[in-house]
């Protein structure tokens, strides 16, 4: 939108009603981004405009995105049938469905991600934390560093980052040796949370004075003694990691990296490349 808009601006010279501009989604949709101020009456009138040239050109799915600077018009569009899907610190996306068929728009994210990191010195002693908040605050457990997937991270760049801020350790992403999935968590969303194999390449730990309570490396005898580890299902299950990893009798997923089919963006694919060699090898001979 170029220029500001009151009531006497909704017909165009040539007679036609003036739309919302808009571009099309990739599933028969329409996505209209505001950019420019507009008196909130006029802007419904445009949009109760758009909507019946939408339905009639067959589209389904309306996209509002409104910076946060045009919350002045959020009432309007709500008034006209949509709802919210998700907002941003800077945004806040409505939308609305004009067949009267089933919507099929996709609710927004259902999952948060986070990510935990193993990591065994040469004494295949285990880099441990203690947290100053949170549900461990005070409680003395040791437990791996842990943090969240910042948005258009990976998760091998996330596991890294996380370590060198909670411990100062510098580390190499090694492998997904496992994750968990649980429902019900932050905001009422679902949790992955994968648990990463590290290689450090520094050894002296320079903990984060902000989060981390105390920092160090420990014995797989002293972490498995804890009394968290012998009753909580996770801490269990990441010694028995630790174990199959110094055993060398377990393999965890690495990433591939691929290209999408669509275009040239590049994605990871996790698999296990030890047994798939060991396939390939065999087929092969």
């Amino acid at each position: 939108m170029s220029v500001s808009v009151n009531s006497s601006d909704q017909v165009c010279e040539n007679g036609t009603a003036e739309l919302l501009p808009a571009t099309n989604d990739d599933h028969g949709g329409v996505i209209v981004d505001m950019k420019d101020a507009m008196e909130p009456q006029a802007f419904r009138a445009l949009l109760r405009a758009s909507i019946v040239q939408w339905r009639l050109q067959g589209k389904k799915g309306v996209w509002i995105k409104l910076p946060i600077e045009l919350v002045n018009l959020v009432e309007m569009v709500v008034k006209e049938g949509f709802h919210y899907h998700h907002a941003e610190p800077h945004y806040l996306m409505l939308v609305y469905w004009i067949p009267e068929t089933t919507n099929t728009i996709p609710a927004n994210a259902s999952h948060r991600v986070g990510v935990g990191a193993i990591i065994l010195n040469d004494k295949n002693e285990m880099l441990v934390v203690q947290e100053k908040s949170g549900r461990l605050q005070g409680t003395g457990v040791w437990k791996i560093p842990t943090g969240i997937v910042d948005e258009g991270e990976d998760i091998t760049v996330a596991a890294v980052r996380e370590v060198k801020e909670e411990t100062g350790i510098d580390a190499e992403f090694s492998e997904v040796l496992a994750f968990r999935q649980a429902h019900k968590k932050f905001f009422e969303k679902s949790d992955l949370f994968f648990v990463c194999m590290m290689r450090p390449l520094s050894f002296d730990i320079q903990k984060q004075d902000l989060e981390i309570e105390a920092a160090k490396w420990i014995s797989l005898e002293e972490f498995a003694a804890q009394p968290v580890t012998q009753k909580h299902g996770l801490f269990k299950c990441i010694h028995e990691l630790c174990l199959a990893k110094v055993k060398g009798n377990y393999a965890g997923f690495s990433p591939l990296s691929i290209e999408s089919f669509f275009d040239d963006k590049l994605s990871y694919f996790y698999l296990n490349r030890q047994d798939i060699q060991c396939l390939t090898s065999s087929v092969q001979s």
